[in-house]
């Protein structure tokens, strides 16, 4: 099935409408869905998620798996009693499970006829811009000749600091690098409710959510496991990153039967958190500065500015930069200040951080001779666009 880029959530809807309404679909399991109560890898529900999977493969639509389960795996066969809390011992159990968990997606996956790939990544893989490209070129290729990408964090190598904290987060950020039609969490709950159940036995399951509202936070318990890394949370974090993306997404209970293939074709018991079509759908530029970026620096704008960038979505004049924090090159991503302290946004900068502070102070005429801007309006994302903190 040959694919063309989609920037936004109206071109996804004019494929499904117009197309052949076969759909892209990121697919995410926590560990305490794949695993038994002993910790190790469960064959029975590995072959119901694959047999699920095939399923919605033979229909036409493309599929890539964000699996946990790696540590859950390994822990057991490193010969520890509990899942381990130091991070060598998690590395090296990982190290075990990824290799049993792979070994048994390839087999279940090719016994129907398919071919599943590995891609171990890490946060430093998305905050680097070629890299991050590469990796969309990668996984491109993959769906496009019908192979089933699996998707991990490289739980082996990766420090504390670069990791992307659980694979609900990392879930939501690879349904944007690959421009998905929706993102499918599957979890040891049926969805998103009013209140938290395990509390309150008049708690009411959302059938669907147009926006993460603080009343949905405060109610998002934090339900977790022992198994895995991801709660609650996590997952609306990952919603509120799908949602600004232009992607629906779908939660619901992993052990329910058909709950894959119902959640594609909007049949299943969960929760869909649907973007509005008034929505900031972020292209994938704005994606990797918003949500994968790393920041360089800072740079602090004038009250005047505030209101050109925010509110009329203007570039932002090197003349209403008020101040500059750290050191860093054109082509950097920065965060932006008000005077206030309040941070505003993210944006790629087009000059470095010793040429912005020499035009400090310097009058209109004098920056004449300066042609760009300091930030282009489509190298800026303002926290109001995403609804959320930038650079999660």
């Amino acid at each position: 099935m040959k694919r063309t880029h989609r920037q936004n959530s109206t071109n996804r809807s004019d494929k499904l409408v117009n197309g052949t309404n076969k759909k892209r679909v990121v697919i995410k399991i926590g560990s305490s869905s794949l695993t038994s109560l002993h910790g190790e890898i469960s064959r029975r529900k590995l072959e119901k998620l694959v047999d699920e999977v095939v399923r919605i493969k033979d229909d036409g639509h493309e599929v890539l798996l964000v699996s946990s389960g790696a540590v859950a795996a390994g822990y057991r066969k490193l010969g520890c009693l509990t899942r381990p809390d130091s991070l060598p011992e998690k590395q090296a159990a990982a190290s075990v499970g990824q290799g049993l968990l792979m070994e048994s997606y390839s087999d279940l996956f090719l016994s129907h006829g398919y071919m599943g790939s590995q891609i171990l990544i890490t946060r430093s893989d998305f905050s680097d811009e070629d890299r991050y490209n590469n990796a969309r070129n990668t996984i491109n290729v993959l769906l496009d000749r019908g192979i089933i990408p699996i998707v991990n964090e490289n739980d082996t190598i990766t420090i504390d600091r670069l990791k992307f904290g659980d694979n609900d987060t990392l879930s939501a950020k690879v349904a944007g690098l690959v421009d998905a039609d929706e993102l499918i969490i599957l979890s040891d709950i049926d969805g998103l409710y009013d209140a938290d159940p395990r509390k309150d036995s008049n708690a009411k399951l959302l059938d669907t959510v147009h926006e993460i509202t603080p009343k949905i936070e405060a109610a998002a318990g934090d339900p977790g496991s022992d198994v895995g890394t991801g709660g609650m949370k996590s997952k609306i974090d990952a919603f509120k990153i799908a949602m600004a993306s232009g992607i629906t997404s779908f939660l619901g209970k992993a052990s329910t039967e058909s709950i894959v293939y119902d959640a594609v074709y909007r049949n299943a018991v969960g929760t869909y958190f649907e973007p509005t079509p008034e929505g900031e759908n972020l292209n994938q530029k704005k994606q990797w500065i918003a949500f994968n970026s790393g920041p360089e620096g800072e740079v602090t704008i004038d009250h005047a500015a505030r209101e050109t960038i925010v509110d009329q979505r203007e570039n932002l004049l090197p003349v209403n930069v008020h101040h500059v924090n750290g050191r860093f090159k054109k082509g950097a991503v920065v965060r932006i200040y008000d005077l206030t302290g309040e941070e505003v946004g993210l944006g790629v900068v087009n000059y470095s951080s010793k040429q912005l502070e020499q035009m400090i102070g310097l009058t209109e005429e004098e920056l004449a001779s300066y042609e760009m801007a300091a930030i282009e309006s489509k190298d800026l994302v303002c926290h109001l666009e995403v609804k959320l903190p930038v650079g999660v």
